[in-house]
């Protein structure tokens, strides 16, 4: 009588990988049902519940064991296979049987496992190739007492095996970011990509909640992960615009990843069991943006166009300008304003768009606006270009000190230059609920001053 002790590591279906070890006592049986007592149950129970198919071969090559999967691969039940002397005649051709019955044995005087592809027979007469995995048994006395051999069919290896190299690469080489998230919404799992993207280490983030790592958008992003979990995938990759928390002393930098979900569930229960959610994505904020600024600069050189022909059918030189004004602002700003020079450093209004706004302590009828020394209107006046600025915290007064509307809480000031000189002033305004100005708005607003300078230097017909 001797302990047997077997581990099989990814010989089995499914596409899970682990470990079995089986102990038990045992002697010379013929069948698992002649095991003595409670350990040849635990045996047989054991070994019919493995996913992978196995059997056992005493010292002489008899079977001993056979297990159901083996039946299922095979065909042969145990009543049949057991105590049968090796494979001729049932379980591998006669060509080959010998062949097959050596190779598994031989296990037996070797240390370690021995991998080996067999050509075995089912019971119906169809071939199958499998990949066994064999290992040698000793008795209590220290020699070898047989051998126990794993095996399943070739496909279903090449499977597991193709799934295993796809998840190390995955996590290893690839040039996306996967990141596996469990059920509680925390990664898991993190590539290298991933890590890189999100600005952190692949340990850091590990069991984490998403919203100590993203400081913008981890509401989008747990909203589509819990849509996951409960209905499945998407049938489509999706955007998200998150903002990353940044390292100490860096700035937020808003960013776009290109983001696919699978959701996990377990293939070892019989109702499925989420297991978390698979979350591939690529940052393309640089190709997004170049997108966004390609249609905006379209949209806004197609109004420029719009506001050319509708403008030339006005004869009053203000009311082209007004035209101008009002195309201009769509998709750009809330607010335009046209200040003309009236003396040394006087400025009075000349168009306020849209027509009816509240001018927050504006002048027209021609009166002189009452703008301060340093009013950024007067700086676009002196360096005869562009002034932007924005609001601090208390934004109404900042807007009330300048003479705007009260929701102002950015500006964008250009001088009108006509014939070499500074005609007025083009002030663009922008509410909270809009971004600032950036060098690409100023050149838009330069081109439109220019177009309005030019109308505002006609003189009347008539």
């Amino acid at each position: 009588m001797f302990w047997v002790t077997f581990q099989l590591n990814g010989l089995h279906q499914g596409g899970y990988r682990g470990e079995y070890q089986v102990s038990a006592f045992t002697g010379s049986a013929r069948d698992t049902a002649s095991v003595p007592g409670e350990g040849g149950d635990l045996l047989a129970a054991l070994l019919d519940g493995m996913d992978a198919a196995l059997c056992a071969l005493d010292a002489g090559g008899t079977v001993t064991h056979w297990n159901r999967e083996a039946e299922r691969i095979l065909g042969w039940p145990a009543a049949e296979a057991v105590g049968r002397r090796g494979f001729d005649g049932w379980a591998a051709r006669s060509a080959d049987a010998e062949e097959t019955l050596a190779r598994v044995m031989g296990a037996m005087r070797t240390p370690g496992r021995q991998v080996h592809e067999l050509a075995l027979l089912r019971k119906d007469g169809g071939r199958v190739l499998v990949r066994s995995q064999s290992a040698g048994v000793r008795g209590a006395d220290g020699r070898p007492a047989g051998v126990y051999c794993a095996f399943s069919e070739v496909h279903v290896q090449i499977d597991l095996e193709r799934s295993i190299a796809l998840s190390e690469a995955l996590f290893d080489d690839a040039p996306w970011g996967v990141v596996l998230i469990d059920a509680d919404l925390r990664p898991a799992v993190v590539n290298a990509y991933a890590a890189r993207v999100i600005g952190t280490g692949r340990t850091t983030l590990l069991g984490r909640p998403l919203g100590e790592v993203l400081a913008g958008g981890v509401e989008e992003l747990e909203g589509a992960l819990q849509h996951v979990l409960a209905e499945g995938a998407p049938p489509a990759p999706a955007d998200l615009w998150v903002t990353p928390v940044p390292a100490p002393g860096a700035g937020e930098r808003r960013r776009c990843w290109r983001s696919g979900f699978v959701r996990l569930t377990s293939p070892m229960t019989e109702e499925p069991v989420p297991l978390g959610v698979a979350w591939l994505f690529q940052d393309v904020t640089a190709e997004r943006l170049a997108a966004r600024e390609a249609d905006r600069t379209r949209f806004r050189w197609s109004q420029l166009h719009r506001a050319g022909v509708a403008a030339a059918e006005y004869t009053d030189p203000a009311e082209a300008v007004a035209v101008l004004l009002d195309f201009a602002l769509a998709g750009f700003a809330d607010h335009g304003l046209v200040d003309r020079v009236a003396g040394a450093r006087r400025l009075t209004r000349a168009v306020a768009s849209p027509a009816g706004a509240p001018e927050a302590g504006g002048l027209g009828g021609g009166f002189p606006q009452r703008y301060g020394a340093e009013h950024p209107a007067l700086q676009a006046w002196d360096r005869a270009g562009s002034v932007r600025l924005s609001a601090g915290r208390d934004a109404e007064e900042w807007a009330a000190a300048r003479r705007w509307p009260a929701d102002t809480a950015h500006a964008l000031c250009t001088a009108l230059r006509s014939r070499g000189r500074t005609v007025g002033v083009l002030t663009f305004l922008r509410t909270a609920a809009r971004g600032g100005f950036d060098r690409q708005d100023a050149l838009y607003a330069e081109t439109v001053a220019a177009r309005v300078a030019a109308a505002l230097e006609l003189p009347p017909l008539g």
